[in-house]
């Protein structure tokens, strides 16, 4: 693909020329069009630069998703600065730690929150809450979000941007430990936001007469049904996130997408705001699409309108694929891809095109311009059909860990990012995600991978959530226990659970022990948290 070169806030501004009217973001009561989106994100690029904010400088966010988050967010780009997203539930100590390590010089930050904002380093701390995203004349002691913008011109700044500099300074997740600054320029922002949103419409990218990107040439409604400025989605990924900025924010808006925002998941909520909408596509992490089919009300809610869905996060288990068809309809397209925040977002995904072949238990084929090889533990490539480390080379791989050169030199090897991820390529090129490195249980020097047992959990009756650690033993290594949760089964039907599964894997991959639990932890981008399981068997 040919990537405009232009910085990130030619997302916004392009589909705000091409989309005027439409509604961009809808907020409880609130409908905010892509004009008005536009027009406040300029406003706010200007208060910021009236505030001596410029390029280099690093402005946090710490919101839920609302329309605030959108208009600082591209405030943000447009004024040439970087963006760090901090979670609003981030522990203060982690917080402070984060914007310490970014070097943020200012922050928007949730009212509820705020307490916990360190202002040392700081030279402002802007404050907003929900009330205010539902009605924007609200106004709140301290620096209010709205009436630090509120008088500024409604024009783009003219602001030089490098798209070498960076747009992005996000956290890794800390599933696995400490998070760490992933540097992300504009450049690679803009390539990954154009490589999914062409690859999932069928377009290609182009610039309009002002420099604002637009997705141009469709492919045809037989294979893209749902055509560009017509998709509707319920939006819970949080923008925080890095699938949540890229994927959930950026290339919404560039197809007209308009994204009802939900500040947390309630699936009864969820599913009424899908009928209600209309919504054409459903997307999320495992654990949302779990919750759905055992939520009561998904069987009466009319969602004839769902062309498509699109997981991430984490591996979609193939039996709740089958599942989301049985209730959604088979012509459902299921996509899943697969990424990192050290990719921007993403490196690989199922074809979108329903004449297009996808391959059911794998996360697809490498975007474009991405090249995707397996490893040994010495780096060399694996035979097709042999698990090893998923390596990645491409425009969207980060620059490096900010002010961590050791973790990169490491994780940046030879020009390839080093994932940490277990995975298997078929002979066509479509990658099967098998474990994390870290995740892989050791059994008297056999490996064992969680994945496969947390499949075969999840094709037992009454199972809607699984996921497997390892219990240190001093004579074998790691035995496999297994966190379940089954409503309403009894020890003794967890106990044959146990045996079912272990019938059917080698003698060296069972399952040694099952502990029914009320949920499994997970990750705000729903990603299952095995550090705290593993703290519950200590």
């Amino acid at each position: 693909m040919n990537y405009p070169e232009v910085p990130v806030g030619a997302v916004l501004a392009g589909a705000a020329r091409r989309w005027t009217d439409r509604v961009a973001l809808h907020y409880g009561d609130r409908e905010l069009t892509y004009t008005a989106l536009y027009e406040r994100a300029c406003a706010f690029a200007h208060a910021l630069r009236e505030q001596g904010i410029r390029p280099g400088d690093v402005v946090a966010i710490h919101l839920p998703n609302c329309p605030q988050y959108a208009i600082a967010y591209y405030g943000i780009q447009l004024a040439g600065a970087t963006f760090t997203p901090a979670n609003p539930l981030l522990p203060p100590p982690d917080l402070a730690a984060q914007l310490a390590d970014s070097g943020a010089v200012a922050i928007v930050s949730w009212e509820q929150a705020s307490a916990a904002v360190p202002r040392e380093g700081l030279r402002f701390a802007l404050v907003t809450n929900r009330e205010q995203g539902l009605d924007p004349s609200v106004r709140l002691p301290g620096q209010d979000f709205e009436e630090f913008h509120a008088g500024s011109p409604t024009t783009p700044p003219e602001v030089e941007i490098d798209l070498a500099g960076l747009a992005h300074l996000a956290y890794t997740g800390g599933t696995t430990g400490r998070s760490k600054g992933v540097m992300l320029p504009h450049r690679n922002v803009v390539t990954n936001v154009l490589q999914y949103a062409c690859l999932g419409t069928g377009t290609r990218p182009a610039l309009d007469d002002e420099g604002g990107i637009v997705l141009v040439d469709q492919g045809p409604p037989e294979d893209y049904p749902v055509r560009l400025g017509e998709s509707v989605v319920v939006n819970i990924t949080p923008w925080f996130h890095a699938m949540g900025t890229v994927g959930g924010l950026n290339i919404p808006l560039l197809s007209g997408t308009t994204s009802v925002l939900h500040e947390r998941f309630d699936p009864a909520a969820y599913l009424a705001d899908a009928e209600r909408f209309r919504v054409t596509s459903l997307g999320g992490a495992p654990p949302l699409y779990a919750a759905l089919l055992r939520h009561p009300d998904l069987d009466g809610r009319d969602l004839s309108s769902v062309r498509s869905l699109t997981s991430g996060a984490a591996p979609l288990a193939v039996e709740m694929i089958e599942a989301l068809h049985r209730r959604l309809g088979s012509d459902v397209v299921v996509v899943e891809g697969y990424g990192l925040t050290e990719v921007t977002m993403g490196a690989t995904q199922n074809p979108t095109a329903r004449s297009a072949e996808r391959r059911q238990g794998t996360v697809g084929l490498p975007v474009p311009d991405t090249e995707v090889r397996v490893v040994d533990a010495e780096g060399n490539p694996v035979p097709t059909g042999e698990p090893g480390e998923v390596c990645i080379r491409g425009p969207q791989v980060m620059t490096g860990y900010k002010d961590r050169p050791e973790e990169t030199a490491a994780t940046l090897r030879d020009g390839w990012l080093h994932s940490g991820d277990i995975g298997v390529l078929d002979a066509d090129g479509y990658l099967r995600i098998v474990d994390r490195t870290k995740d892989m249980l050791l059994y008297k020097g056999y490996n064992v991978y969680p994945r496969e047992l947390e499949e075969l959990l999840f094709r037992q009756d009454g199972v809607v959530g699984a996921a497997v650690v390892g219990r240190p033993d001093p004579e074998v290594g790691e035995l496999a226990v297994a966190f379940v949760v089954a409503p309403g089964r009894s020890r003794e039907d967890a106990e044959a659970i146990r045996e079912t599964v272990n019938a059917q894997v080698l003698p060296y991959k069972r399952i040694r022990e099952i502990r029914l639990v009320a949920e499994i932890p997970v990750s705000a981008a729903g990603k299952v948290l095995k550090r705290e399981l593993r703290e519950l068997l200590r």
